[in-house]
């Protein structure tokens, strides 16, 4: 009785997890609408909710690190916990400020500090995963949150739309609400502890290889953000109503979620060519939606680039979590948050600042950059590896031959 219940206690803790890692992204996926609802009454202009997003976006990447390494003193729940309660505060403020009919500014500043701990926050929850599963089990453990990503991603902006047809500070009520989910959700684990005075004096050190994967992790979302974001304007300019411009982020979530089942049930690390594979699909995605000029088209690029986002998140996940000491995993994964944080920021800046085809072109050109660098990259491992194999069957035949340089006469 005494060992099932060991082997139960795992799979309840690791529910739990899978239920915060849903709950935490409620907020971000839902802020596009109900900072829109919100802003509409206090300026005029829903557009200016996209003043929010970007302070919350802004403050994500300023906050990341510094409160991750701040984090290190405690244990990783708890202190999850607390920036997870902090962020709830925030959104709280913005409910109250908003129907109290606050300046505006104020509003935003309550959006910058929601957004503050996001990366930290991200890199601890993900951290503990490695408590709550084997090696062997991460891919799967992995898929499985990437599926629940996208639901979140897909739901939580309907369920926004729906109640901020009531009341627009109804929707961020229940960003509150769901929002907080993960201070009450997350499992106690035993193992999560806060690193050791060793441990903690060391730092992370970007190696050419994690800034490898944390570029590409941004140029990734960067290429998500062009088609998300641009959806409306694709949309206008094939001559459809602009509602119809949900049709191309719909695709990518549900080849996504599609994705994220595969990666779980696949539950392996990929070989480096099916990488190779998938960035090209994203590539070649991006690519068909910028030059297409055809609602076909464009509809085809969304389902390619979404089919491989899954499995390229998860891979990104996984080999940053090989690369680094178990101590450095939430600042390294805070980082990847950073990085695609940073993508969108720079798909956003274009699409305000310049056309939607030259939004395309420099994703286009970044997505075909990653591309070919990685795949240098990976043939040089591959050569290596090779020589070293060489060398090493030499000197084993030489060995089993019984040869001896030493013996060997000079002359």
């Amino acid at each position: 009785m005494a060992g099932r219940t060991a082997l139960a206690r795992p799979d309840r803790a690791l529910l739990r997890w899978f239920g915060s890692y849903g709950t935490f992204a409620m907020p971000q996926a839902a802020a596009p609408i109900a900072f829109s609802l919100i802003a509409l009454p206090l300026t005029g202009d829903a557009s200016s909710g996209a003043a929010m997003m970007l302070a919350m976006t802004i403050a994500q990447v300023l906050g990341a690190l510094p409160i991750t390494r701040l984090g290190r003193r405690f244990p990783p729940i708890p202190f999850l916990r607390v920036l997870i309660g902090l962020r709830t505060l925030a959104l709280v403020g913005i409910a109250v400020l908003a129907g109290l009919g606050a300046p505006f500014p104020l509003v935003v500043a309550g959006a910058a500090l929601a957004g503050l701990v996001n990366g930290a926050a991200y890199g601890n929850l993900r951290a503990v995963l490695n408590h709550l599963v084997p090696v062997g089990r991460l891919p799967r453990a992995l898929g499985v949150a990437a599926t629940l990503n996208e639901v979140t991603f897909v739901s939580s902006p309907v369920l926004a739309a729906a109640l901020g047809s009531w009341s627009p500070q109804a929707a961020v009520w229940a960003m509150v609400v769901l929002g907080a989910g993960p201070m009450l959700l997350l499992p106690r684990v035993a193992t999560a502890t806060a690193p050791g005075p060793e441990e903690r004096r060391t730092r992370l050190r970007l190696s050419p290889m994690i800034l490898l994967w944390l570029v590409c992790g941004g140029a990734s979302a960067g290429s998500i953000a062009a088609i998300e974001i641009g959806a409306v304007p694709l949309a206008v300019g094939f001559g459809m109503p602009a509602a119809w411009g949900v049709l191309f982020p719909v695709a990518i979530c549900v080849t996504s979620i599609l994705g994220g089942i595969w990666v779980s049930i696949h539950n392996r690390m990929p070989r480096r060519r099916t990488v190779l594979a998938w960035l090209a699909v994203t590539a070649l995605g991006v690519a068909a939606v910028g030059f297409g000029h055809s609602v076909a088209a464009t509809v085809v690029g969304a389902v390619l680039v979404g089919a491989v986002l899954a499995p390229l998140a998860t891979y990104y996940s996984l080999v940053l979590d090989h690369l680094v000491a178990p101590a450095h995993r939430a600042e390294v994964f805070a980082q990847l948050r950073t990085a695609n944080a940073l993508g969108i920021i720079t798909s956003s800046a274009l699409l305000s600042l310049a056309s939607l085809q030259t939004t395309f072109l420099v994703v286009i050109a970044l997505m075909t950059a990653v591309l070919l660098v990685t795949g240098v990259v990976f043939t040089a491992g591959w050569v290596a590896a090779r020589r070293r194999r060489l060398a090493r069957e030499a000197a084993e035949r030489r060995a089993h031959e019984g040869y001896d340089p030493a013996r060997v006469p000079l002359g």
